[in-house]
């Protein structure tokens, strides 16, 4: 499909159908690159381009938002290339480029851990490709045949004579090569750049203050934008008096952007926010003023008990098994929304004339920052184009919600051909997030005369992340993404534990809140939940934890090889200090095996997390030192929600405006983190987000050994930990 062809309809809809998080596959066609190479740059392929100077310019798609996806990708590609690493450079091509090439760089979406491990080998093969034009380049110039010569560190040598030359020397020759058709790669077992813990390309620019995110950007002429929607979800703007900050320094204009939100643009934000504070606002709150945390929480315990449910895991009959004569053990868990909170709030720049639409942001997602602008500006697709920066935080939240872009071109569409920047405030991006999924969760389970567990059902009530996105869940009330971590097999997230009779299903109920993918998604509620439960049953059966586990890990050595790990580097078998205490958890998710071993203290009722020892099978692992970096951040992710992350609702709107009120961990707080990379080969796993989920339940499980409580309700600050 070409993008002449190609109606803004169809992208939207195109669009939005492939980004609710579900795994897509991507053949890169290098023969289809050809007609689009440029004329201007020393392409090589899609992927690389060389200059003069050696210096190798590798493109990546994927975003970067301090997950170190950039480096990851471009230590694949150079490895490919036989490239000098130190000359290695990166640049984001733009999904407007990537359409008019026939979609070459394959998905602009990251989320989901998925940024190498769904990419890894296209992005391969345009090194490979990169590799061998060069050298049949150098083979034309020398006149001898290819096969005659290799590669490396971007020097090109002929065996039997000695000649040599530099990839800079042969680019412009190595483009009109043809394309190659067979691309062979290394086995990991080869790697000399990918498999390496090398520093990140984008270091030395954050730490010098020049890496621009989108707050940063300016632009001749540029102005300014803060707005304001109303804050309660369903409600809209009713009047508001722009006479009375017109007058303002430096106000330009105060527009009402769409049915829900006011906006002051002006010379400075400052300037516009501050106007826009001053800016009398009638809001019609709508249906929802009488929503609550408490309405939400008795909407979901009715779901609990309800009929119309849909199954996700079956196996015998559990329902019948826990009617029999077995001792059943009953527990019932909560998990509420959760906020983003990046450190950077929603941003979009951008530029709007009657033939051309260009938007500056930072987005997981290019294509659907595309058809945002698209729609928003309502230009055809080719007329619009996005330009990525890296992001202050993403999370989730700049994937599929993408309304601040349509709100930076409807603002840019009231002053034609000024560049218009649109910052959220914080109580903004507080209030109008997309927000982790509130749930709850119900289990009954069956223990025989030996402690074994006979038979299991876990029912699942709660948000649906996927019911805005797609009609198919709409209209059967099956969302796939619910049973993260619990599906009987396969490559994503598949249920570790081996039970007779096991029923999980899911009561879908959907208060007025939006939902959204928040970094670990239901992979986190679900561990917890899980994780927490078997403990229980673990100790109704008066059996120690780590046993337990391992008897119904048996039948799934990957889930229980890194739950081994943990317990053999905390100690598990060995007496804990003096006032110390132990919990585990493990599960599968996004691909990958992780687990964790908690080691805390409670010292009149106040909670001390001293050590988490945490290990990863990914697969395979591009950077080792991302990866611990990955798994270390990912706790504290996870642990600012198990103890203090909580939105909650009142009059329809959340109560949380800013970090006085919506706790994260902080450094002093933070344990000692022991991270063990394992990876065990012949799959690729995400890093990223699967250790958020065993970070809560392994601590909460230690906080049970040290109180004998359990923490049912999250999060932790709620409960007492006291006598």
């Amino acid at each position: 499909m070409t993008v002449a062809t190609l109606s803004r309809r169809k992208f939207l809809i195109g669009t939005a159908a492939t980004a609710g998080g579900l795994s897509l596959g991507f053949h890169v066609p290098f023969a289809a690159q050809a007609e689009g190479r440029s004329a201007v740059l020393p392409e090589i392929n899609a992927w690389v381009l060389i200059r003069p100077d050696d210096t190798v310019v590798i493109r990546i798609a994927r975003s970067e938002m301090g997950q170190g996806t950039l480096t990851g990708l471009a230590q694949l590609v150079a490895e490919e290339l036989e490239c000098d690493w130190s000359k290695v450079t990166t640049e984001y091509p733009t999904p407007g480029d990537s359409l008019r090439r026939n979609r070459v760089w394959g998905s602009f979406s990251t989320g989901g851990s998925r940024g190498i491990r769904e990419s890894h080998q296209y992005v391969r093969e345009g090194g490979a490709a990169a590799r061998q034009m060069l050298i049949s380049a150098a083979a034309s110039l020398w006149e001898v045949s290819a096969d005659e010569c290799s590669a490396a560190n971007s020097v090109i040598t002929h065996a039997s004579s000695g000649r040599t030359v530099t990839y800079g020397t042969v680019t412009s020759l190595a483009a009109q090569m043809p394309l190659p058709t067979n691309i062979a790669l290394k086995a990991p077992r080869e790697w000399k750049i990918a498999g390496k813990p090398l520093p990140r390309l984008d270091t030395r620019d954050k730490l010098i203050g020049k890496q621009i995110y989108g707050v940063d950007l300016t632009l001749p002429g540029m102005l300014n934008a803060s707005i304001k929607a109303c804050p309660v979800f369903g409600g809209k703007v009713a009047s508001f008096d722009a006479t009375v900050v017109s007058g303002m320094p430096g106000v330009r204009k105060v527009v009402q952007v769409d049915d829900t939100a006011v906006a002051v643009v002006a010379d400075t934000w400052w300037q516009a926010h501050s106007a826009l504070n001053a800016l009398p606002i009638v809001w019609d709150e709508g249906p929802n003023t009488n929503v609550t945390s408490e309405t939400i929480a008795a909407m979901l315990r009715e779901g609990l008990d309800a009929e119309d449910v849909v199954a996700g895991t079956a196996i015998g009959d559990a329902r019948a098994a826990l009617d029999g004569d077995a001792k059943v053990v009953t527990a019932t868990y909560s998990f509420p929304y959760q906020a983003h909170a990046t450190m950077e709030p929603m941003n979009a720049t951008a530029r709007y004339t009657t033939d051309k639409c260009e938007v500056w942001v930072p987005t997981q997602n290019g294509e659907m920052s595309l058809a945002a602008a698209a729609e928003a500006s309502g230009l055809q697709i080719e007329q619009c184009e996005v330009y990525k920066l890296h992001l202050g935080g993403g999370f989730g939240r700049r994937g599929n919600y993408q309304e601040y872009v349509r709100q930076a071109v409807k603002l840019a569409k009231e002053l034609p051909g000024t560049p218009v920047k649109l910052i959220w405030s914080r109580e903004e991006d507080m209030l109008h997030g997309a927000y982790h999924p509130v749930t709850q969760c119900r289990f009954r389970a069956a223990l025989d005369a030996s402690g074994n567990v006979a038979a299991l059902h876990m029912r699942i009530s709660g948000q649906s992340i996927l019911w805005p996105l797609r009609a198919e869940v709409r209209e059967t009330g099956r969302d796939p993404a619910v049973f993260q971590g619990l599906n009987d097999g396969g490559t994503e997230g598949a249920f570790g534990y081996t039970i007779p009779n096991l029923l999980i299903d899911y009561a879908m109920r959907n208060p007025p809140v939006p939902p959204g993918f928040w970094r670990g998604v239901n992979l986190n509620q679900n561990a917890l939940y899980v994780e927490c439960f078997i403990d229980e049953l673990a100790h109704e059966a008066g059996i120690d934890p780590l046993e337990f586990r391992r008897k119904l890990l048996v039948d799934h050595p990957k889930h229980l090889a890194v739950l081994e790990a943990v317990a053999e580097r905390v100690g598990w078998e060995k007496p804990a200090g003096n006032g110390i205490h132990r919990g585990l958890a493990q599960i599968m998710g996004f691909g990958s095996y992780v687990a964790a071993a908690a080691e805390v203290s409670v010292t009149d009722g106040q909670l001390k997390i001293h050590r988490i020892v945490a290990a990863t099978d990914a697969g395979h692992i591009v950077n080792p030192a991302q990866a611990e970096r990955q798994v270390e951040g990912s706790f504290v992710y996870g642990l600012s929600a198990c103890l203090y992350g909580e939105c909650t609702i009142n009059g329809g709107r959340v109560e949380q405006e800013n970090f006085d009120t919506y706790e994260v961990m902080r450094m002093d707080q933070m344990p000692a983190v022991e991270t063990i990379l394992m990876p065990s080969g012949n799959f690729w796993g995400g890093v990223g987000e699967p250790t958020i989920a065993v970070a809560g339940p392994a601590v909460l499980n230690a906080v049970f050994a040290a109180t004998g409580k359990r923490i049912r309700q999250l999060p932790l600050k709620n409960n007492s930990l006291g006598v």
